[in-house]
């Protein structure tokens, strides 16, 4: 999946969320960030702290990467 948007990252957190059976409040925990990081993160919020956004996909299991466009 690419992304493109903080709201493409959010999309794909909440997916992979649901998909792994977690409440938001159960990541959040296991992130050791709050529910509202979570919530925020999730509905694209242009501010969220990237680095806190990186260990919640890291908790997720998720791998990010950046590709050269036209490589």
């Amino acid at each position: 999946m690419r992304i493109y948007s903080v709201e493409d990252l959010g999309r794909e957190i909440r997916t992979e969320r649901k998909r792994a059976g977690l409440t938001q409040q159960e990541l959040a925990h296991a992130c050791r960030v709050g529910v509202r990081f979570i919530s925020d993160l999730e509905n694209g919020k242009p501010t969220v702290e990237f680095a806190r956004a990186l260990l919640v996909t890291n908790v997720l299991s998720m791998d990010l990467s950046i590709d050269r466009r036209g490589a």
